[in-house]
């Protein structure tokens, strides 16, 4: 029998590696995930995270969140700021990568005002990601093209509006994204993004 753990553990990586039943523990230099055997005894001492999030070819830290925004939203913080409010989707980035990064995590951030390419962006997050989390804006009330594509991504998916979009016009009521997103947060301003953030990478 030949099992390996390693385990992620900054700065170092601590574990135990095992082959033909014999049980060493190991401290290593780099910080490296590969997969656990559930039959490898872990040394508890070392604060062992749980072999689910340690399966190679399945990791969530190794990919990315990815945060997407659709048209228009470039502007944020020159348009109509009584309503979107002034700060800048460059705030956003920072404070979304503060948040991951404090947990470990990267993000990919985008932002388009064209509809294919927030498409073919959600079809490298199913890649490559971990989590998405997007404003479509005014595709919101429009585009089955990005419904279908988030169809096809199975992770944590947060809608997020900066204004309350059920206060506002008719047509901003109805969303194509909504019965299908993990959660959907409206009305919190630019926090609503950090919002979900936070509830996203406590669910990874």
């Amino acid at each position: 029998m030949s099992c390996r753990r390693i385990i992620h553990s900054l700065p170092s990586v601590y574990g135990r590696i095992c082959t033909d039943g014999i049980d060493r523990p190991v401290r290593f230099a780099t910080s490296i995930l590969v997969h656990g055997a559930s039959d490898c005894p872990i040394d508890q001492r070392f604060g062992i995270c749980d072999p689910s999030r340690t399966i190679l070819g399945d990791n969530t830290m190794s990919k990315k969140i990815f945060v997407l925004n659709g048209p228009n939203l470039n502007l944020l913080g020159k348009r109509q700021p009584e309503i979107y409010g002034h700060d800048t989707l460059a705030d956003v980035e920072a404070k979304l990568r503060e948040i991951a990064g404090a947990e470990g995590h990267e993000i990919s951030f985008h932002q388009s005002n064209h509809e294919g390419e927030i498409v073919d962006t959600i079809h490298k997050a199913r890649l490559e990601g971990c989590g998405v989390i997007i404003n479509p804006a005014a595709y919101t009330h429009t585009s089955v093209a990005i419904r279908d594509a988030l169809l096809t991504c199975e992770m944590p998916i947060f809608e997020v509006h900066i204004s309350n979009v059920h206060a506002r016009e008719a047509f901003r009521h109805h969303s194509y994204v909504s019965d299908i997103a993990t959660a959907v947060i409206a009305g919190l301003g630019i926090e609503g993004y950090n919002a979900a953030m936070r509830r996203l990478l406590q669910l990874l």
